[in-house]
């Protein structure tokens, strides 16, 4: 009933009441309005086609974009179910199709992450869409249908991200599980260390509170003497304490180092740089890398052991 504004309330309608039917009502009333669609999700949808075989299964719609690409519709007057997100990716595989819309009239947040994953993982477009049905007073019903989620060039970005970590990770674990296999013809320090997708990758010195630690860049390394208990002011008493040796030590080594000690920070290091590159240059060129690294730990932990054995407790 309309106010004294000449309003009326705009009312649900129960969608099998409109539809009684998925596949003989509501799919039929796309095929037939494919602008319903088309003017949410603003690309044209043409060419529709119900009941497309793929494989053994059968695609509610079939359609084309704008540039002629394959999309698969796939519709569910219900709540959303894995079995569904199953069929809707299995028809976009079976037909090579780029884009993927889910229609469904409650859609779960795990359905809702899902869609929203697969357009930051993969290729293809994916779209989750509400179906609703709705009438103002005693008019005839109307379709609803929203936009729940879909791709974006901010999802496409976080997915580039994403993709840029993993491989990020699997490229440093390749280079430390080369190096611990290269540096046991040297050295026992790491053999025991296994490799990790972290920056760095460290070895015990005899102390719970100092470490050598190799350190990997994209396009540089550092091979340090970390400095790393609980106390801070322990920390710099015993880089004060090596730091009292720094000619002899760096005698030893067989040049400077860089010793760092930071007001305000727990941990402190004694590190040389080694420009001549990182994990993100040519797997061909880790060798040269490696060995630069490797020759370096064996320098500092020769030139700072007996230093080390030589502090207090």
């Amino acid at each position: 009933m309309a106010d004294g504004f000449g309003i009326d309330k705009l009312r649900r309608v129960p969608l099998r009441e409109v539809w009684p039917h998925e596949a003989r009502d509501f799919t039929a009333w796309l095929e037939r309005n494919p602008d319903a669609l088309s003017d949410l999700l603003d690309f044209p949808l043409e060419n529709v086609e119900r009941e497309r075989r793929a494989g053994s299964f059968s695609v509610d719609l079939v359609a084309e974009d704008q540039s002629g690409d394959m999309v698969v519709i796939e519709n569910q007057l219900e709540k959303s179910n894995h079995d569904h997100l199953g069929k809707l990716i299995t028809y976009l595989s079976a037909l090579e199709a780029k884009t993927a819309i889910w229609i469904v009239s409650e859609p779960r947040p795990e359905h809702v992450g899902a869609i929203t994953w697969l357009n930051e993982t993969v290729e293809a477009r994916f779209y989750l869409l509400q179906a609703e049905a709705v009438r103002i007073g005693d008019s005839l019903p109307a379709p609803l249908l929203t936009l729940i989620t879909g791709p974006s060039p901010e999802t496409r970005e976080v997915g580039a991200k994403k993709q840029e970590r993993v491989e990020r990770h699997d490229l440093r674990e390749a280079f430390w599980a080369a190096l611990i296999e290269r540096a046991k013809q040297r050295t026992k320090l790491h053999a025991a260390v296994s490799p990790n997708t972290d920056t760095w990758l460290s070895a015990g010195s005899g102390r719970s509170d100092i470490h050598y630690t190799y350190v990997l860049h994209q396009h540089d390394t550092d091979v340090e003497l970390r400095i790393e208990g609980s106390d801070e002011a322990g920390n710099h008493r015993i880089f004060r304490a090596l730091e009292q040796d720094r000619a002899e030590i760096e005698a030893e080594f067989g040049g400077p180092l860089n010793w760092s000690l930071v007001g305000g920070r727990k941990k402190c290091a004694i590190r040389k740089n080694l420009p001549a590159g990182g994990y993100r240059d040519e797997e061909s060129d880790w060798h040269v890398v490696q060995e630069a690294m490797i020759d370096t730990m064996v320098r500092l932990e020769n030139a700072f052991k007996r230093y080390i054995a030589a502090l207090p407790s």
